[in-house]
């Protein structure tokens, strides 16, 4: 399966250089020799670095401006990182989320971004900060909240 994992921003200079949006704090993902499929095609990254929050990334064979315009847009996706720890918003959607002693809270219908921490939204409107989830399994996301979360 692959993952969303950033978007092309816009060119970057006349020699093929694009501003590349992460959407996944695993900065691993545009790493020298990463590959990456956009819309059409895989790119390969041949070079990157931070850049004003976002990263300035090189793919082999895009040399020019033109080059870098045609990619402009795109959305970039990778195979999922192989990491028994990491919950990921594919597993969080659809689950039930539950209490560590059980008590059931709803379930959730979407991911909201936040920059302090990502934020659960429940069918009951209610909203868990990402930071309280303690597991994602089988259907089932725990949690433990502080108490008065959810008062």
């Amino acid at each position: 399966m692959l993952l969303e994992v950033g978007r092309v921003v816009r060119a970057h200079g006349l020699r093929g250089q694009l501003v590349v949006d992460l959407v996944t704090d695993r900065t691993e993902r545009v790493a020298p020799g990463s590959r990456l499929q956009s819309d059409d095609r895989v790119l390969t990254v041949s070079s990157s670095q931070p850049h004003q929050g976002r990263h300035l990334v090189t793919f082999d064979g895009v040399t020019d401006r033109a080059g870098a315009d045609a990619l402009v847009g795109s959305t970039l996706r990778a195979d999922a990182v192989d990491d028994p720890d990491a919950v990921w918003v594919h597993d969080l959607i659809g689950s039930v989320v539950r209490e560590a002693d059980g008590t059931e809270r709803g379930r959730v219908v979407s991911v909201l971004a936040n920059p302090a921490h990502d934020q659960l939204v429940l069918d009951s409107g209610a909203l868990v900060p990402s930071v309280f989830v303690v597991s994602c399994a089988d259907g089932v996301t725990v949690i433990d909240p502080p108490d008065g979360l959810f008062e």
